[in-house]
């Protein structure tokens, strides 16, 4: 599963640049890395494990400005289309997963 955190949040002022840092601080801290300007991502091993992240964000969104959490599978995100000006790319692997005996 891959996790989006998608937000909007609003910076006029030096409180609310410090509640933008912090939120972007925590998608950091959480494993997301940034897709684009606002728009972050983290692989998840199970749908499980991914309620629980989106849980804890959650609980930290800002009181002001918008805030997105969407899961996707592995299939849904790789049938992202992605652009660098006009060349096409893949999407992104998810990372590898190991197994303990």
């Amino acid at each position: 599963m891959w996790l989006f955190a998608m937000f909007d949040l609003p910076t006029t002022d030096k409180n609310l640049k410090r509640d933008y840092a912090r939120f972007r601080k925590l998608l950091l801290s959480q494993g997301f890395s940034m897709l684009q300007f606002s728009v972050y991502a983290r692989h998840c091993p199970s749908e499980e494990s991914g309620e629980g992240v989106l849980s804890r964000i959650g609980r930290q969104v800002p009181e002001r400005g918008q805030v997105r959490l969407l899961l996707v599978t592995d299939k849904q995100f790789g049938k992202m289309t992605v652009f660098y000006g006009r060349k096409r790319r893949p999407a992104e692997e998810p990372p590898q997963q190991y197994m303990l005996f």
